[in-house]
């Protein structure tokens, strides 16, 4: 900037700061204020991961990530069943909950009767809970009774377990059936579900069960 008054000098370089982005007029005062070009322009700078970022199209939008969740595939256990529940039906002290057992295997699957169940605590121990084949006498539940039900694959049963609320500790779960183990029969495989908000049985108490009925579609 030798050569410029400095007066002048600062008035150009105020004029600088205020036209400096874009304008053709701040171009030209920065050549006379730096006619040699000595100033050298700052380099871009680089993106956290040392690596140059990519260029974005204008408007184009950044694929979002696979969800795992909806490209995951229930996978079907050795037994060829799969057992899942329902939400618990909660009415003056009574409860009610669904229970499918589908045919996910190849073949045929028969049934007839009730399902084995075993109830365990939340760290895992067996519960004193008497199951009942029949709802009775804990409700008037209609019961189809054992009868001969065939499942082909994809074709589902169902049976609804049915008992009475026990005081249950909210704090340590004691007195919560949190795992349920099912069979679709005495000496078959049982499979382990965690009911939604367990089965509040108490430490001693009676689930009623239906027998097995076939799902129409």
């Amino acid at each position: 900037m030798t050569g410029i008054p400095p007066v002048r000098r600062t008035l150009l370089l105020v004029a600088l700061a205020a036209l400096a982005p874009g304008c053709g007029l701040a171009a030209e005062i920065d050549r006379e204020v730096d006619p040699a070009r000595t100033r050298t322009a700052t380099p871009p700078r680089p993106s956290a991961t040392g690596a140059p970022s990519p260029a974005v199209r204008p408007g184009a939008s950044t694929p979002a990530a696979p969800d795992p969740a909806a490209t995951a595939v229930e996978e079907c256990p050795p037994s060829g069943l799969r057992v899942s529940t329902g939400a618990v039906n909660a009415s003056m002290g009574l409860r009610a909950m669904p229970v499918t057992l589908t045919r996910c295997g190849t073949g045929e699957q028969r049934l007839n009767g009730y399902p084995d169940v075993r109830v365990r605590d939340v760290e895992g121990r067996p519960m004193d809970v008497t199951v009942l084949k029949g709802p009775e006498p804990i409700t008037s539940l209609d019961d189809p009774g054992p009868h001969p039900v065939t499942l082909r694959p994809g074709e589902s049963a169902r049976s609804v377990f049915v008992w009475r609320y026990s005081a249950v500790d909210a704090a340590t779960l004691r007195g919560s059936g949190v795992h349920v183990d099912i069979a679709p029969a005495a000496g078959a495989p049982r499979q382990t579900v965690q009911p939604d908000g367990g089965l509040d049985i108490g430490e001693t108490g009676l689930l009623g069960t239906t027998a097995w009925k076939k799902v129409q579609d």
